[in-house]
């Protein structure tokens, strides 16, 4: 990856309400920093939460809510 450039992480599923574990995210973004430094990756959901209704993948308000606090607290505790 060149310096200097960004790398979002879609590691989040908008297509399912289960959760993924702030264990698992981590272990992912560990995977990905073996190929850029630690600086250069963001963590975000795939796609966001606009294709939940045209998809068919209706999350509600809370479930959203839900599978971004992981995401939140572990972008804390990696890069605070």
């Amino acid at each position: 990856m060149p310096k200097g450039k960004t790398v979002v992480l879609g590691l989040v599923t908008a297509k399912r309400g289960a959760l993924e574990s702030k264990d698992r995210l981590k272990r992912r973004i560990e995977e990905a920093s073996g190929h850029m430094p630690i600086e250069q990756p963001c963590l975000s959901p795939q796609c966001g939460f606009s294709s939940t209704v045209e998809g068919g993948d209706a999350l509600t308000l809370r479930e959203q809510t839900a599978k971004l606090r992981p995401v939140a607290e572990t972008v804390q505790e990696g890069w605070g």
